[in-house]
């Protein structure tokens, strides 16, 4: 089964420094039809002014996935972590027993576009952890890469949930071809360009729901940049 959802039917805000689209609920955003899939719980397209971003807050038993699509992101939290995340760099963080931090765009000029993504964990509580890793525009180009997972195989980010995130790079004539399994769940989210998905065109914003399919294929892409999602039910 195949379900699509346009970028337009997403929940949106707007704060002057911060505009935001929400796939899921979140926030003051809430639709009953769209809290979250398998553990997937959310995936904020955070579009954040110049000098400006998100102050110092909380969190709890969530894996927070971040990635750059344009500027940066600079990171302070409670671990003692700091950094600047760019393009290129998936940044994740267990908040486990309870972490804090902020982000920041450090820019005076510049916005910053990002993802943020919540995927619920498979255990409560655990010391919180960090990492980050940059992962080279070759590796995502024309293909799948996966940047997270619930083992780490093949350099990917270890994180606590049987879960893995691929992310990539298509344009004109490249393809890709992804085996599912039936008792597993893919969500397809087309971070920007054009990408055509199982013979569905997706545009920027746009997502796919996949169950009990077999196959996923990507094709006829226009500066395409695509995360897939492999989650248990």
């Amino acid at each position: 089964m195949i379900t699509v959802r346009l970028s337009q039917e997403r929940g949106a805000a707007e704060h002057g420094w911060l505009k935001s689209f929400h796939s899921f609920s979140f926030a003051e955003y809430y639709d009953p039809q769209h809290m979250g899939f398998g553990p997937l719980r959310v995936i904020n397209d955070d579009w954040i002014a110049p000098a400006m971003g998100f102050g110092t807050h909380p969190h709890k038993d969530m894996e927070i996935i971040t990635y750059v699509l344009e500027g940066a992101i600079a990171h302070k939290d409670s671990m003692d972590n700091g950094s600047t995340i760019r393009p290129g760099n998936v940044q994740y963080m267990s908040a486990g027993t309870g972490v804090r931090h902020s982000e920041f765009n450090p820019s005076s000029k510049e916005h910053t576009r990002l993802l943020q993504i919540w995927i619920q964990p498979n255990m409560l509580g655990g010391a919180p952890l960090y990492e980050e890793k940059e992962f080279d525009r070759i590796e995502k180009d024309g293909k799948l890469r996966v940047v997270v997972s619930g083992d780490g195989a093949n350099g990917s980010i270890k994180i606590r949930q049987d879960a893995r995130l691929l992310i990539g790079l298509f344009d004109g004539d490249q393809k890709q071809e992804l085996s599912l399994q039936a008792d597993r769940l893919t969500y397809v989210h087309l971070a920007r360009g054009e990408l055509t998905v199982n013979g569905v065109v997706l545009k920027e914003g746009d997502a796919m729901k996949l169950q009990n399919e077999q196959l996923l294929q990507l094709s006829a892409g226009k500066q395409a940049e695509v995360l897939v999602f492999d989650l248990p039910h």
